[in-house]
This record gives structure tokens, C-alpha cells and sequence, in this order.
């Protein structure tokens, strides 16, 4: 599996050539990464994205090099004539300049929830690096901001409640892990990644497969001996899936009676798990039952083909029809896998990485892409990014400046700057961080967004604005270019 410089489009190897060929590969430049509108699922959108994928970025980018076996691989690549793609005077070149220290990267950290059309990385340096990072940044940074956008509209969806990831095995090969790690900082608690858990710090969480309770079954035995079995290896972890003959007739009174033999032995029997039916009445009764026995504090796992409405539509339903509907809703545990992991609804974000300008004889030339499509359009410039806040602390927007501006023109509040310099010469600047301090981020600046911009169907637009200087700059460089 290519995880060296490799892992890159083939354009922007052929676009390092000509950069090569015409003597402005070491030009310094600015590029900036955004994405262009929020993820939209069906019928309706998001108000919020979280910032995610930064780490696992950098520790890529830590272990980017352009070596003998990657400049081998490019030196067999053949053009349509059948010459040679890429010549060896560029190769030489390439090998002896592949150092990505030489990069300057500014950007959101991970768990900072951002909007569109606003710099959430600028890289900045030799016009041949900037190219060749663009894939791998947007490979990584786009696909963790979508998931833990997903994540963070489950977690509200959620309320008390608790959100597994649970999408592994509907993830796309190695791709799981990084799913998963922006499931965490998104808003998810746990996730059954046994190995991405770890790294994490986090303890896995899981139950069993239908398959047990078959499988006992198929050799004779019953669903309680399965239970049984199940809860003798596991007294003090025991989560009980009960749908696989009967839920309420069956799974359910089964657990409840294993529930009581842990009990009698001094052990906490954990909870159950539903994975079919309707979740919502099945909650209602399930907790009904459960509380009947005597477990109240038993936890009601629910992981069939949830997202964030039908999560929703579970804590309205228990929160109207449920007694003591906070305490049935803190109780609920909800495993999301495809939906989560799939960005299901929106699969993809739209973000782009953009040159904004370029320098020349000490001077800074603004490049700007103008286009038919007016969404497709790219603000010129060396920006940098600031949030307005209102004096109670709410977000009140955010702002887009030139490098050289300060935001000044709002009478009260203050202003925070957005983008933390984090890869310079050398490498990193910043040491890797634990998953905690990027959910508390989210955690925080979601708690600042006014609940118009957090309502999960028809959210109000936040507002983004630009400065006078990029307004003025966007002008001369929409006239220049016509």
C-alpha cells in the first residue's frame, strides 16, 4: 500500500515538471483549503462542520520524503509516445528539494467547528511542495471534517444519551481508523475500533452477534444458555443482544432472568441491545420491563440504521411518552455504523485547495480562479480568519481578512484568530495532542453557536464575512483578469 509521496494524483506530479521546466518551482506560494458549501442531506443540511483530520495529517506528512525507490517510480512512467513522462533533470531536482519542512502550515485545529468558504488550512512555500501536498491534505482533512460533522449532529441529536461508532466494517480498508478517530472528536463517546480505541486511550465497547445466540442454538442448546454463557465470561461487562428469536416474549425476559442470577452473585449486569424493530417503541417498552425487574440503571443499546433524525425522533418519542423521560434518554445508547461512517445522505465534502497567490520580485501577486460557475470562484490573497464573538460569548460570525489586516469594524464583543501555526522548518510545531483537547473544542464551540444554527433540519445560515482589504483585492483582480 503506497503511504510515501506516492499517495498523490498524477497531476500534481506533471504539474511539478512544468513548475520545474519554466523556473518558478521555488517561487513561494499560497494555498488555501476550504470547502464550499455545508454537507446536505437530502432534504435538509447542516449548520456546523467540525474541523477534523489535522493529526493524522501531519503525522503523515512527518514521514513524507522523496526517496530513491519513489523517484524510481516515476522515472518508469511512460508518456503516450512511449518517452520517458518525467525527464531526469526534474527528477534530480526533486530528490534533492523533496524536503517538506520547508512548508509553513496554518490551520484549524481538530475539533474547532467551521464554515464555509473561510481558510481552514493555508499552506504557504515552494510552489512545488504546496502542489504535491494538495491530495494528500484533502484526502485526509475533507473525509475526518465530513465524519465528524456527522458525529457532532448525532451527539445533539443524542442529548444524555451515549453514541458508539460502530461503522468499521462498512468503512472503506485502513480508512476505518481514521473514520473512527473523527467519529471521536466529533462527538462520539466510543467506538468497538479495538485498535483505534486504544491509541486513543478510550476503552472499545461492544455486545455479541446474533450469531452466538445461533450458534448455541444450532447445537442444540437455547437463546437463556447462550445468555448464560455469555454473561459466566463476561459477569461485570454483560450487554445482551435480544432480538434474535423474540424481543419481548423471548430475548428480553431471558436477559432479565440472567440479569438476576448476576445479581444474586454481586455482580451489575450492564444492559441490552436492540437491533431491529421499531427503536422507538421498542425503548418505551424495553425501559418499562427493564425498570419493572428492578434495573433502572441498565443501559438500552440501540444500533439499527440510526442517524441523527431517527435518533431524534427516539428522544421525542421517549421524551412524550416515557416516565421520567431524562432518565430513560440518559440511559440510551446508540451504535451508528454505516450511517456514520458513510456520511450517509452526503458522502463527500466539497473541499477545495486553492492557490491564492504567488510571489515574484519580493512582491505577493494575488491568483485568482474566475469562473462560469460563480460557486466555483476563489478569493485572491494571503487571508487569515477570525470569530466574532458577542459580549455573552456567542458566536456571532466569523471573518475572513487579508494576512495584514485586524478586524476592527465591530463596535462591541472581541475577536479570536482561528488559524494555529502548525508545520514550519523542521516539521511540526505543535506536539500531537491527545483526543480529549480536540473534543473539548468542539465541545466548546459548539456550545457558543445560538440554537438557530443548530436546529438539525432547517438551520439559520451563519454568518461569514470578508474585509474591506479582500473585498477591495477580490474587485482589482476580478477587473485585472477580465
Amino acid at each position: 500500500m503506497t503511504r510515501g509521496v506516492l499517495f498523490t494524483d498524477l497531476y500534481q506530479m506533471t504539474m511539478a515538471q512544468v513548475y520545474f521546466r519554466y523556473g518558478i518551482a521555488d517561487h513561494q506560494a499560497s494555498f488555501e483549503h476550504y470547502f464550499r458549501s455545508y454537507p446536505h442531506y437530502g432534504d435538509h443540511r447542516a449548520g456546523y462542520c467540525v474541523s477534523a483530520g489535522l493529526g493524522a495529517l501531519l503525522d503523515r506528512l512527518a514521514t513524507f520524503r522523496i526517496g530513491d525507490s519513489e523517484l524510481s517510480a516515476l522515472a518508469s512512467m511512460r508518456s503516450g509516445s512511449g518517452g520517458a513522462l518525467f525527464q531526469k533533470d526534474f527528477l534530480n531536482w526533486l530528490g534533492d528539494h523533496g524536503d517538506f519542512g520547508g512548508l509553513l502550515i496554518q490551520a484549524t485545529p481538530d475539533g474547532r467547528v467551521v464554515h464555509p468558504n473561510t481558510p481552514i488550512t493555508v499552506v504557504r512555500g515552494p510552489l512545488v511542495l504546496g502542489q504535491l501536498l494538495e491530495t494528500v491534505l484533502l484526502n485526509h482533512r475533507n473525509f475526518a471534517t465530513l465524519i465528524a460533522t456527522k458525529a457532532a449532529r448525532l451527539k445533539q441529536a443524542a442529548q444524555s444519551g451515549t453514541v458508539l461508532e460502530f461503522g468499521m466494517r462498512r468503512s472503506a480498508g485502513m480508512g476505518a481508523n481514521l473514520a473512527t478517530e473523527a467519529a471521536l472528536v466529533g462527538g462520539a463517546d466510543y467506538s468497538s475500533n479495538v485498535g483505534a480505541s486504544h491509541q486513543a486511550g478510550l476503552p472499545a465497547k461492544g455486545t455479541h452477534a446474533h450469531s452466538l445466540v445461533q450458534a448455541f442454538m444450532a447445537l442444540g442448546e437455547s437463546e437463556l444458555e447462550a445468555f448464560r454463557a455469555f454473561a459466566r465470561i463476561y459477569p461485570d461487562d454483560c450487554v445482551l443482544l435480544v432480538d434474535t428469536v423474540d424481543t419481548l416474549q423471548s430475548g428480553l425476559p431471558n436477559a432479565i432472568r440472567v440479569f438476576e442470577e448476576l445479581r444474586r452473585k454481586g455482580h451489575r449486569p450492564v444492559g441490552i441491545r436492540l437491533d431491529s424493530g421499531d427503536p422507538a417503541s421498542l425503548a418505551v417498552e424495553t425501559a418499562r420491563m427493564l425498570d419493572g425487574a428492578g434495573f433502572e440503571d441498565a443501559a438500552i443499546v440501540l444500533s439499527d440504521r440510526l442517524d441523527e433524525l431517527a435518533i431524534a425522533r427516539i428522544t421525542d418519542h421517549l421524551a412524550r411518552r416515557g416516565e421520567d423521560p431524562q432518565r430513560q434518554i440518559g440511559r440510551l445508547v446508540y451504535g451508528v455504523g454505516t450511517r456514520l461512517v458513510t456520511s450517509h445522505g452526503s458522502p463527500s465534502l466539497d473541499g477545495v485547495y486553492k492557490l491564492t497567490a504567488i510571489r515574484q520580485d519580493r512582491e505577493w501577486r494575488p491568483a485568482f480562479k474566475l469562473t462560469d460557475d460563480v460557486a466555483k470562484s476563489a478569493l485572491p490573497g494571503r487571508k487569515s480568519l477570525w470569530r466574532h464573538y458577542r459580549p455573552d460569548g456567542t458566536a456571532a460570525g466569523d471573518l475572513v481578512t487579508l494576512v495584514d489586516e485586524e478586524p476592527t469594524h465591530q463596535p462591541s464583543g472581541s475577536y479570536e484568530h482561528l488559524l494555529e501555526e502548525v508545520w514550519g522548518t523542521g516539521g511540526r510545531l505543535t506536539p500531537a495532542e491527545s483526543l480529549e483537547a480536540a473534543r473539548q473544542r468542539r465541545r466548546e464551540d459548539v456550545s457558543r453557536l445560538r440554537q438557530e444554527h443548530l436546529d438539525l433540519l432547517e438551520p439559520a445560515p451563519y454568518p461569514v464575512l470578508l474585509s474591506q482589504g479582500v473585498r477591495t483585492m477580490r474587485d482589482r483582480a476580478f477587473k485585472a483578469t477580465r
